[in-house]
């Protein structure tokens, strides 16, 4: 449906990335809740499953994706992104090249790179066909309690490398609007959004600054 400009182009607002869920069943629910209030990227992240239940968990989001138009990237590993035709993979600095990643993936498809507290590794991916930049943590984080802390300088910084900048760590509702006047695109969110009581209502107030994702005009926008 969309090319890896078109793709890249549609990461804005709430940037939800799924927890350490073992049933499928739940977790496939509670990112349906979180893209019908607004979500429109998901990441699927979950670092206590095994290869197996990885590769079918990613399978499940795919067909979620397929249906609901959002975006649909993978944390880490390039093959199960690859395998389920996901819209791309989200690289840390231990999990290969972008490079090596591209040979993967294809043409088409995005890769996003965490950067840290760091703007050198920023330039350094964009320039090496990085199609977004993450940046964190700019609050403290439940899942990352020990995570380096990100000024909040750099993703108005980083708009110079003309690619969308991610923002993490800590985020919630009360925060995301001042990411977002500090230049941030996207702002990723795990615990303010998947371990909130109504998820749906979770995701709509941190996608607010930003509006609900409309498929519609995401098509339109890329000239489909």
């Amino acid at each position: 449906m969309f090319g890896r400009g078109a793709r890249a182009r549609r990461l804005a607002g709430l940037y939800a990335v799924t927890p350490d869920l073992a049933d499928t069943a739940l977790l496939v629910a509670r990112v349906e809740a979180a893209l019908q209030g607004g979500a429109g990227a998901i990441q699927y992240r979950n670092k206590t499953a095994d290869a197996a239940l990885g590769r079918a968990q990613a399978a499940a989001l795919a067909r979620v994706h397929a249906m609901r138009g959002a975006l649909f990237i993978v944390n880490d590993d390039v093959a199960p992104a690859a395998a389920v035709g996901a819209d791309g993979v989200h690289l840390g600095e231990d999990d290969g090249s972008i490079d090596a990643a591209r040979g993967l993936l294809g043409p088409e498809r995005i890769i996003g790179v965490s950067c840290y507290d760091d703007f050198a590794p920023a330039a350094t991916a964009a320039a090496a066909g990085a199609d977004y930049v993450a940046f964190g943590s700019f609050h403290a984080s439940s899942v990352k309690p020990g995570a380096r802390r990100a000024d909040f300088a750099l993703p108005g910084r980083a708009a110079s490398l003309g690619v969308p900048v991610v923002a993490l760590g800590g985020i919630t509702a009360a925060n995301a609007r001042e990411l977002k006047q500090a230049g941030a695109d996207a702002v990723a969110v795990i615990s303010a959004v998947f371990g909130a009581p109504d998820v749906e209502a979770a995701a709509r107030a941190i996608a607010g600054p930003w509006g609900k994702f409309d498929l519609a005009a995401a098509l339109a926008a890329s000239g489909r």
